[in-house]
């Protein structure tokens, strides 16, 4: 199958059975300061995963576009990419393992055509100091199923210490097979849910001879070995656990379903391919490369490797930008615009002279667009933010070797520091610093440069985490106060100043809320002032807070406000709407479009008070507003 057919199947085999298709959530999460990045397919699920009813029902499928920034050094081999697809179930409260392993054990075979005998399963092991049993319902549905294709699947324990021992199905403990939010059940909170998964494993085969020639050759292989033998294709979450005050644990009253597989690595075995990029939805982009480097990929494996980094890159920035995340040096625009450096890096070692990040976006999007028609529809902006971040770079690396030189002629060396001060300074590349030193016959100590960088790194999180902490997504009543206000504020900036104004971003911390709208001007004293007074009146008034699931048609021709219009429209017609009024007398502060969570009156809110009012970026104004 193709990546386009794999996907259309997917989706068709859960409709089928009862499932409502929702859309790509947006990579860069909405309310949630917590996260640059939907990072898989279960985030934007969390809600309902914790019990907040979804307005699709309780059986829910979807294909989720992700980036893990955290992966871009990984990317190289012949698995790992930062921007991946990820094919995902979920039962609310519905189904359970009887359904789910028999599904995806149908959908395997039977839709994608996967030989069974190449297929393998790991399960939880249990704990019995936690009082959590092993799978052994997992482990019987999935030898039942192996049965009916003739096939006996032996069950087998620690294969991580003496190997395969001819087994299909293996136990592995809580740090393989178990899923919480905090990790491992030692680590979770008490009423936290969590509970075992059972993870599904393509093999390669024995005789390409992939666990003899790696790293890992002197140790026994097994299906969680990273040899390159076994991918992992997808992962089954039995929700089924709550941590009690004592410790233990007990059954949760409604049990849930949480199903994410990887959409190219599916792909990649159908086609019994080992190397991810050499799948369908790469061939475009490798075809550009080919001609503009004059390689042919794979010919060696620094060629493979540069390949691969530039194929993932492109890709993911080509995605991010039509996200919103333009290249920049903050925030998302920062890992795009690393994405972007390291492909014109790698684009230069590969002898690519000129540009050729533009020639790549037009193939990613005539490769994605049907899937994701915003790829058409901003391909102009995308390709322009693309090429101009590439000629940026290129003047980057002439000012780089300038100074490289400076620094040479001064010093007549160059050292670990001066390279990390070339590249933090400069953004000129490690890599380049070493040939240009190499050149000049001296050899650059990384092991200085490396301590440098992980100070950097460190100063980066802790701003990162500062900056980040907390936040909507744990539903704090500061935040959800928060949240109710900015309802507030959204509905008077459009009285104050027009219908023109709507929300461009927002960013709610338990400190403060943050507003991001369209106009032209920067707001008067006298407008902030009538912005401030709307919301404390209807604060004042204790409104209700109240929401109903209508159609899209039924929520416009109520007068709600809502940035996602044509998203919602293909979640079967039904939103949920907030209204902040009294529904008596049809008299609202706010009507909008949200998941929530918000206070049940506005009299919970507290005082109003705008802090500031400044511009975010070429006509967008920002508003930052304390509950005092």
């Amino acid at each position: 199958m193709t990546t386009n057919e794999l996907r259309e199947a997917y989706l068709k085999f859960f409709k089928e059975r009862g499932h409502a298709i929702v859309p790509s959530a947006p990579l860069l999460p909405e309310n949630d300061p917590s996260t640059l990045f939907t990072g898989s397919g279960m985030q934007p699920m969390v809600p309902y995963l914790l019990g907040e009813e979804h307005v699709l029902g309780s059986r829910i499928a979807d294909s989720q576009a992700c980036f893990r920034s955290q992966d871009i050094e990984e990317v190289g081999d012949n698995r790992h990419t930062t921007f991946f697809e990820m094919l995902g179930n979920w039962s609310l409260g519905d189904y359970f393992r009887a359904e789910q392993i028999p599904w995806m054990f149908e959908f395997l075979t039977e839709v994608v055509g996967l030989d069974p005998q190449n297929l393998y399963f790991t399960v939880f092991r249990g704990n019995e100091e936690l009082g959590i049993p092993r799978d052994i319902e997992s482990v019987k549905l999935w030898q039942s199923l192996f049965a009916t294709k003739g096939i006996e699947a032996k069950d087998v324990d620690f294969s991580e210490r003496d190997g395969m021992q001819g087994g299909r199905i293996f136990y592995y403990d809580e740090k393989k097979n178990w899923w919480s939010r905090s990790g491992i059940p030692q680590n979770m909170p008490s009423g936290e849910p969590g509970g075992p998964d059972t993870e599904m494993f393509w093999d390669f085969g024995v005789d390409k001879g992939l666990h003899e020639a790696s790293a890992w050759k002197d140790e026994p292989c097994h299906v969680n070995c990273d040899c390159g033998r076994f991918l992992e294709i997808g992962n089954n979450v039995f929700m089924q656990y709550r941590k009690k005050d004592d410790g233990s644990f007990e059954n949760l009253p409604k049990q849930n379903v949480d199903f994410g597989g990887g959409l190219e690595r599916l792909v990649a075995v159908s086609e019994k391919l080992s190397d991810i990029f050499l799948i369908d939805a790469f061939n475009g982009m490798r075809q550009v490369i080919e001609k503009k480097s004059g390689q042919s990929y794979g010919s060696n494996e620094e060629n493979t490797f540069a390949f691969r980094v530039i194929l993932d890159h492109a890709k993911a920035a080509v995605f991010l930008i039509m996200s919103g995340a333009v290249p920049s040096n903050k925030d998302q625009g920062y890992f795009t615009r690393r994405l972007v450096r390291r492909s014109v890096r790698f684009g230069r070692r590969l002898g690519i002279e000129g540009s050729f990040l533009g020639e790549l976006a037009e193939a990613v999007i005539m490769q994605y667009g049907e899937a994701y028609p915003e790829l058409i529809e901003k391909q102009e902006s995308i390709k322009s933010e693309l090429s101009l971040e590439e000629e940026k770079f290129s003047k980057t690396i002439l000012k780089g070797e300038k100074e490289f030189e400076r620094l040479f002629a001064h010093k007549g060396a160059i050292n670990g520091e001066d390279a990390f001060l070339l590249y933090s300074t400069f953004g000129f590349p490690l890599e380049l610093t070493e040939e240009m030193a190499l050149e000049k016959g001296q050899k650059i100590d990384k092991q200085v440069f490396q301590t440098e960088f992980r100070k950097h790194q460190d100063l980066s999180r802790a701003g990162s985490a500062e900056k980040f902490a907390g936040g909507l997504s744990d539903h704090s009543a500061e935040c959800t106060r928060l949240h109710t206000a900015t309802h507030l504020l959204h509905q008077a900036l459009r009285k104050v100043l027009g219908e023109h104004v709507v929300q461009k971003g927002s960013n709610i911390t338990q400190e403060r809320l943050r507003f991001d709208f369209p106009h032209s001007t920067k707001m008067t004293p006298e407008e902030i002032l009538e912005v401030e007074k709307l919301v404390n009146e209807a604060i004042s008034k204790d409104l209700p807070v109240y929401y109903e699931v209508l159609s899209l048609e039924e929520a416009k021709k109520r007068g709600a406000i809502g940035l996602f219009e044509d998203k919602y429209a293909s979640l079967g017609n039904q939103i949920k709407v907030y209204f902040v009024g009294d529904k008596i007398l049809g008299d609202y502060a706010s009507i909008e479009v949200c998941g929530g969570p918000h206070v049940a009156k506005t009299g919970e809110l507290g005082h109003f008070r705008i802090a500031k009012e400044e511009s975010a970026s070429a006509g967008v104004r920002r508003i930052k507003a304390v509950l005092e």
